[in-house]
């Protein structure tokens, strides 16, 4: 399970330090793919595994299922943990999430969010701005 959120550099060959907490659930390898709100998604290999398998059976005939599709599974790379617990970003993924070099790790339970810090802190701050909103929405679907 991932939780928290930590701040970490990107270094100039584009490698990130995972949190020591998280490093050996993805010891087996992970993917990194464009998330939504203009981050990064990261997942072990077996949450890969089932959302891709999910992904695969959309329905292709219908255009928001295939611009999903493409979204998360074109964007997709394997990476693995080097020796000090970094993954390579490649470039095109930094590009999408706008990733200079200070970013926040989020765990979100199933998957890993990489962000640009200074967009993570605005999205939490009017997230945080908007918080008996969402409350409410939430509790219309029985959370």
């Amino acid at each position: 399970m991932f939780i928290g959120e930590y701040q970490h550099t990107v270094d100039d060959k584009g490698r990130l330090a995972i949190p020591s907490k998280f490093r050996k659930d993805l010891s087996k390898g992970a993917v990194v793919t464009r998330g939504l709100d203009s981050c990064l998604f990261v997942f072990t290999m077996d949450e890969w595994k089932v959302l891709a398998a999910k992904l695969a059976n959309l329905p292709m005939s219908q255009s928001n299922s295939r611009a999903f599709a493409r979204l998360m599974l074109a964007g997709a790379m394997d990476v693995g943990l080097d020796s000090q617990g970094r993954v390579m970003l490649p470039e095109y993924l930094r590009q999408y999430a706008k990733l200079g070099r200070e970013t926040v790790i989020a765990g979100l339970y199933s998957r890993l969010e990489i962000w640009d810090r200074k967009a993570w802190e605005k999205y939490k701050t009017k997230t945080e701005g908007n918080s008996n909103g969402i409350a409410e929405k939430m509790g219309e679907l029985g959370i």
